[in-house]
């Protein structure tokens, strides 16, 4: 006897099309049109469930690449038994911030693990990022891991290190281990992009919500928060129009039963 399926998994074939019809419309507006493109959106979409909207893709000089949440999003949806991180000690140096991770991902019970490395320091990192090269290297070592245990070739954005346009998923944590501060460090990037780009912060507390995937943004760790802001930046940077668009769909509608 089968178990019942919840309300969004109970046709996941259904699941899939609607994605696949979000990110196709959303890659259109991002004038994303030749067939490469389209062909793999269409892969990633259908095999991994990864969502353009929810930040889990992104696109830098035509090609693909998938997000560090995409990857722990997928790990979730495929119920993977746990991931372990420990430094290579004998390739790191703290004095000259340069650190190597190894990460091992279990996506099953009897699995023996799929290992991946990551590396960082000054040389290969954004200046955002200078002072955070192990959280770096971390992260690079953990999507790499998931990358091979999900049998995901496209290379994630934080594995190739500064990106084209000088940016990078995640700011550095201050240096004294002030949260408090470099959480308010964090607001005032996002607010200060909100009034550059004249935004409209309703609809980017809705799209960050959802970026995260928490019921509310006060339930989003630091990281999150982070990724967002990063994520915002480089679409407003790079076309604004299509981030609009974007934000336009997360507007509610009026219940004034107006036209």
């Amino acid at each position: 006897m089968k178990a019942p399926s919840s309300a969004s998994g109970a046709n996941p074939a259904s699941r899939r099309k609607r994605l696949l019809r979000e990110n196709l419309r959303i890659a259109r507006k991002m004038a994303l049109f030749s067939f490469r493109a389209t062909d793999l959106l269409t892969l990633m979409t259908n095999e991994f469930e990864f969502s353009l909207k929810a930040g889990e893709l992104q696109v830098i000089d035509g090609n693909w690449y998938v997000t560090h949440i995409g990857l722990l999003r997928l790990a979730r949806r495929k119920r993977c038994r746990g991931i372990q991180v420990e430094a290579v000690d004998s390739l790191c140096d703290s004095s000259a911030n340069r650190f190597v991770l190894k990460a091992t991902v279990f996506p099953s019970k009897d699995s023996s693990g799929f290992v991946g490395y990551g590396d960082a320091d000054p040389s290969n990192v954004s200046s955002v990022v200078r002072g955070a090269e192990m959280r770096v290297a971390e992260t690079r070592a953990v999507n790499r891991a998931l990358r091979k245990a999900y049998g995901i070739g496209v290379c994630s954005v934080e594995e190739i290190g500064a990106t084209p346009n000088g940016s990078e998923k995640f700011p550095p944590q201050n240096s004294n281990g002030n949260g408090h501060h470099a959480g308010a460090k964090v607001r005032d990037r996002l607010c200060q992009i909100i009034r550059q780009h004249k935004l409209d912060p309703e609809l980017v507390k809705a799209y960050a919500v959802d970026f995260c995937g928490t019921k509310s943004l006060k339930e989003a760790n630091r990281e999150q928060v982070e990724n967002f802001v990063q994520q915002l930046a480089d679409s407003a940077a790079k076309d604004r129009s299509a981030l609009l668009c974007q934000l336009n769909s997360y507007a509610q509608p009026r219940e004034d039963g107006a036209a």
